[in-house]
């Protein structure tokens, strides 16, 4: 980067910092750390949830699932409304009026301190490793396109995190989300225009779209059903985005800490309510207009020279091996088909003709190819590379591409993104750990101050596990999927939890804790070893805690406690 990218970044991230600890001031106890006072008002309360949801990931990889496999990724989000409809209704009041700080005090108060505990571990080690993976995601990148060293980036940008995460608590999070958002934006929008802008004289953004769309890149909806049937591998399609997306984000924004300490802090109960049913309005024009970014990325290499592979660090890995030749003939042969996609394009726009636009997607097809054969070199023993680059489609372009200074404002971008949503993160599993761990089973009575002090430190050490993690963190792929799938494997029984604790109130403490453990062994085993798709085993997760709760506790008959 430039002297001027380099100032850009600093200054952009020092004053986010200080801004963040000046509007840190709160009351000195748990109240005030982990929820503000509980005094924020709905507009506060739905940057905070949008800052927690849309981390680096979003911005990284996203545009990068859709460069490579267009903009179905959309309808992972179809379930998100209902989803908040339904935890305005069932999940908000009962939090509200018990006045808890985590999610799962409730659950003693149901059942047992068991139960309790045993989700509340669910959570702790879910939300540590996917931490762990957010803070790795632009570490990993930035490190590879900028050659910045992985663990020095990784030690930065967490230690930076948990400066003010530390000293500031709930609202710090609260109040550097709202401008981290608009920043993020601000520099996402730059960058999309920026794209536009560097397409040939007379190539506008309709026309850019209408590429896009001819080569299929705006599958929007897609159904799943194929000739025979239904496929249920199939990741992203309508049935999943609206049935198993429902399950997921239920149990996201119901659940899980991270989200449900950011509308505790809200000022009363109708505040909660209106930032969740605002977050489930503006999330799928959000990420409909991230994904947009990777087509208009995908358009733009079809007008100029795209790399054979977004990673460089994985090309001169090849280069330096004994594939070097056969990644000359590669290269070779890419820049041929890509001089033939550029004029193939250049005469659709004037044609728009059905033969040149078979030949365009028949080149496109063709450059695929080429690139599937390269990751076959990075998949070979002697190599051990990582063959996806998806996550770095978006950020190479903004290296290769944009002018000076406005370089140093995208990698600010990625480094306030991830910091928004581990923030937050952070904040959830100190609190969690406190009153549902510590507090819980220590038998020592401390006061408000005391209690301060302990949630700083367990804030502290949690930001220290989640950096280690990202240390082991390696070649997992599209990393936007892979947060989700984590999250899925762990968050259909989480939820199973809580509809028993809810809807079914014959069912008492031994028949769901016993059903929970076991359904989550169970869907380790589906994991691994089954090709369903993973937004279906957040049903399959919390139907199943459902159904074996009530055939456990037919079994057993009526408890005489519930303690």
């Amino acid at each position: 980067m430039s002297t001027i990218d380099w100032v850009v970044l600093i200054v952009t991230l020092t004053g986010i910092i200080s801004y963040g600890l000046y509007k840190s001031r709160t009351t000195k106890n748990l109240d005030g750390y982990f929820l503000s006072n509980r005094s924020m008002p709905w507009y506060l309360v739905l940057l905070s949830i949008m800052g927690t949801q849309a981390s680096a990931i979003t911005f990284l990889s996203t545009p990068g699932q859709a460069f490579t496999d267009g903009m179905r990724f959309v309808q992972f989000y179809f379930g998100l409304p209902l989803a908040m409809v339904f935890i305005c209704t069932s999940f908000v009041p009962i939090f509200h009026k018990l006045k808890v700080f985590t999610a799962y005090e409730y659950l003693e108060t149901r059942f047992d301190v068991k139960t309790r505990t045993l989700t509340s571990f669910l959570f702790l080690l879910q939300r540590g490793l996917s931490t762990g993976i957010s803070i790795y995601a632009p570490a990993i990148i930035l490190s590879s396109l900028m050659g910045w060293n992985i663990y020095w980036t990784n030690l930065f940008m967490g230690g930076l995190l948990i400066i003010y995460t530390v000293s500031g608590g709930a609202k710090a999070v609260a109040y550097t989300q709202q401008l981290q958002l608009v920043i993020i934006f601000a520099g996402m929008f730059i960058a999309a225009y920026q794209m536009v802008h560097l397409l040939p004289p007379g190539v506008g953004f309709i026309d850019a779209l209408k590429v896009s769309g001819e080569l299929g890149k705006f599958n929007v909806i897609t159904t799943g059903f194929t000739e025979k049937g239904f496929n249920w591998s199939d990741r992203y399609n309508l049935v999943n985005g609206i049935i198993g997306g429902f399950f997921l984000q239920l149990s996201y924004f119901g659940t899980d800490q991270s989200q449900v300490g950011r509308y505790l802090t809200a000022k009363n109960l109708t505040e909660s309510r209106v930032g969740l049913l605002m977050n489930g309005l503006v999330k799928i024009p959000m990420q409909f207009l991230i994904l947009l970014i990777g087509v208009l990325v995908f358009t733009f290499y079809q007008f100029n020279k795209a790399p054979l592979f977004f990673n460089q660090v994985q090309v001169d890995k090849v280069a330096q091996s004994i594939y070097k030749d056969s990644l000359q003939q590669l290269q070779t042969n890419y820049n041929a088909v890509n001089e033939q996609k550029q004029q193939a394009v250049n005469k659709w726009m004037q044609t728009k003709d059905t033969a040149t636009a078979t030949q365009l997607k028949t080149l496109n097809a063709k450059s695929e190819s080429i690139r599937n054969n390269f990751k076959g070199i990075l998949k070979q023993e002697a190599i051990g590379g990582d063959a996806n680059d998806t996550n770095y489609v978006f950020l190479r372009f903004v290296v290769d591409y944009l002018p000076v200074g406005l370089v140093g404002l995208l990698i600010a971008v990625i480094f306030l993104a991830a910091w928004g949503s581990i923030a937050a993160a952070l904040n959830s599993l100190a609190s969690s750990t406190v009153i549902d761990m510590h507090k819980r089973f220590s038998k020592k009575e401390c006061t408000d101050k005391e209690d301060y002090k302990t949630s700083k430190w367990y804030t502290f050490a949690w930001g220290v596990f989640c950096v280690i993690t990202a240390m082991f963190a390696t070649n997992m792929g599209s990393l936007i999927e892979a947060v989700n799938v984590l999250g899925s494997i762990f968050y259909g029984v989480i939820l199973g939890i809580f509809l028993v604790a809810f809807y079914f109130k014959r069912i008492k403490a031994h028949a769901i804790f016993y059903s929970a453990v076991i359904i989550q062994i169970g869907i380790f085993i589906l994991f691994w070893f089954s090709s369903i798709g993973f937004l279906w085993m957040n049903l399959i997760g919390a139907a199943g805690v459902v159904l074996l709760a009530l055939l456990l506790q037919l079994l057993r008959g009526k408890e005489t406690t519930t303690v």
